[in-house]
């Protein structure tokens, strides 16, 4: 159930947003060592944001998991800064990653929950 939200006020071209968020799904699946058929990847492109006073190139993103390791978030917010600066061309230093593991009975998928 890995899901990753990004939000960016760059603009993802209509012509290589499938390719983004494939390759987004992927790197997660990687990162996580997790099926990539358990992967929900959210592009939110180009919405008004603002980070330290100015709105050049920016993302934030929220990174969920079932059994996130918190012993690897560094490796894991290097290997999804990386991404957004090859995919988007934000810097590393304007990029925030929220991650979040939740109990398993409050993650709900088809009518029920993983518990």
């Amino acid at each position: 159930m890995p899901t990753l939200i990004i939000r960016t006020n760059v603009e993802a071209p209509a012509d290589l947003r499938w390719k983004m968020i494939q390759d987004a799904s992927a790197t997660v699946a990687d990162i996580l060592a997790k099926p990539e058929a358990s992967v929900m990847v959210i592009l939110e492109h180009n919405p008004a944001m603002l980070f330290a006073g100015n709105d050049a190139p920016l993302a934030y993103l929220e990174l969920k998991s079932l059994g996130l390791p918190e012993d690897r978030t560094a490796e894991l917010s290097a290997a999804l800064c990386d991404f957004v600066q090859t995919c988007f061309g934000v810097p590393p230093g304007r990029v925030y990653i929220e991650f979040a593991s939740p109990p398993r009975h409050l993650f709900g998928w088809n009518g029920g929950t993983f518990q």
